[in-house]
Order: C-alpha cells, then sequence, then structure tokens
C-alpha cells in the first residue's frame, strides 16, 4: 500500500492521521501500521481491554507517559472502568515492587523457582479436592 492509501485506511479508523504515524518513514510505515492494526487494535485471543489493561500496567511502571496515555484511552474504548484502571495500576506498582526487592536481595533463583511451583502444585490440588 502507498502512504496514501495508508493515510486513508487510518482516516477511515481514527477520522486522522496521528503525528506519531505520520512520523514513520515510507519504509516503515506499512509494517507498523499492519502490526499495530494485529496486535492494538484487532481482537485476539486476549480481549482487547485486557490487552490495554496489561499495556497500562507495563507502561505505567516504564514511565511512558505516551503509552500510559494511549493504553488508559484505548482501555477505557473497549469498557475498562475506573476501578479496573485503578486495580491494574495497584498490580503493577506491587508486581514492580516485589521485583525491586527479590531482585535486589539476590535471592537463589532455583530456591525461588522450585517454592512458586511447590505453592502453585499446593494449591492445584486443594482445588481438585474441592472440586471432587
Amino acid at each position: 500500500m502507498t502512504r496514501k492509501e495508508i493515510y486513508k485506511e487510518i482516516e477511515g479508523m481514527f477520522g486522522f492521521v496521528p503525528t506519531f504515524i505520520k512520523s514513520l518513514s515510507d519504509s516503515t510505515l506499512g509494517p507498523e501500521w499492519e502490526l499495530m492494526k494485529k496486535v492494538e487494535l484487532e481482537e485476539g485471543v486476549i480481549p482487547n481491554k485486557y490487552k490495554q489493561l496489561m499495556g497500562l500496567g507495563i507502561h505505567a511502571v516504564g514511565k511512558c507517559q505516551y503509552c500510559t496515555l494511549f493504553h488508559t484511552e484505548m482501555a477505557k474504548l473497549h469498557g475498562a472502568t475506573d476501578s479496573e484502571i485503578e486495580e491494574v495500576l495497584e498490580y503493577a506498582k506491587n508486581t514492580a515492587g516485589w521485583s525491586a526487592y527479590v531482585n535486589g536481595l539476590q535471592l537463589n533463583y532455583e530456591t525461588f523457582k522450585d517454592e512458586v511451583r511447590r505453592a502453585c502444585d499446593y494449591v492445584r490440588a486443594k482445588q481438585a479436592k474441592k472440586a471432587a
């Protein structure tokens, strides 16, 4: 597709061509637009609302104001509530904190891996017993 054809498609989707897309070179515009449609805009195995909430959590921790805004607005567009957005941000804050803590302590990774799997196996066994 030509730049003009891509712009026409984008205008049909968004009503205009955003500056961040206009800034792409001719050689990357087509591939980037196709990737954006597939990953960010089309429904996939994971519903768009949840993909956008994941993106919000990732970029809130990474502190990218552009991506945080984009994923917040896209999550709302796909039906995310203020409560869901707040919970994602609480989760991102919590997991980033634990990551800093266990990495900073330089805990033995093999021990950590074994303990996580043991805990999950225990919970699975309890769930199976309860279901039976």
